[in-house]
């Protein structure tokens, strides 16, 4: 297996080392790897789940914030992106309770709240916002993270025509 892995393998792509992104080279020196270690169906499995994993990452960084001031002197803050296990940390970051006025908005109306982690962020945030003394309103919510949240219960305001219809898991499925 080795000997075809050596004829057929193309040495020139190491010259394109420089030019393609670092995670594909890592997965690639890691499928090119464990072929020779184990085999090649292991290989395409490892292969698929770290590229899988790079993927969730990388999609964690766009998670996107537009802050205005509306007419009543309400900071608004939409979202827009998935928010999930990967971007939580990125999402704690785009608020500052401290700086906010009295009111704040979080529109998730361009957003979705994929698992349990996310909610818990959500919730996290609520209680910062509650410390402050700021009174928050989430908009755009979905039923099922409705269900779920505890600390921002009372800052949640539904639209039953508006509101997303999507799944999340939730500790029931456990």
């Amino acid at each position: 297996m080795f000997v075809v892995a050596e004829k057929t393998f193309e040495w020139g792509s190491f010259r394109l080392f420089g030019k393609i992104p670092k995670p594909d080279i890592l997965v690639g020196l890691l499928v090119a790897l464990v072929t020779v270690v184990f085999d090649l169906a292991i290989a395409v499995i490892a292969g698929v789940i770290v590229s899988a994993l790079v993927f969730a990452w990388e999609h964690a960084k766009h998670i996107k914030v537009n802050a205005y001031l509306d007419g009543n002197g309400w900071k608004v803050y939409e979202l827009e992106g998935s928010l999930f296990f990967a971007s939580v940390a990125e999402f704690q970051t785009l608020f500052s309770p401290t700086d906010d006025p009295q009111d704040v908005v979080i529109e998730f109306r361009r957003a979705k709240v994929v698992d349990h982690s996310a909610l818990e962020a959500i919730d996290a945030l609520a209680e910062r916002y509650k410390m402050a003394g700021t009174r928050l309103h989430l908009r755009h919510l979905s039923p099922d993270c409705l269900e779920v949240l505890e600390n921002a219960k009372g800052m949640i305001e539904v639209n039953v025509l508006e509101d997303p219809n999507y799944h999340v898991a939730d500790n029931k499925l456990a």
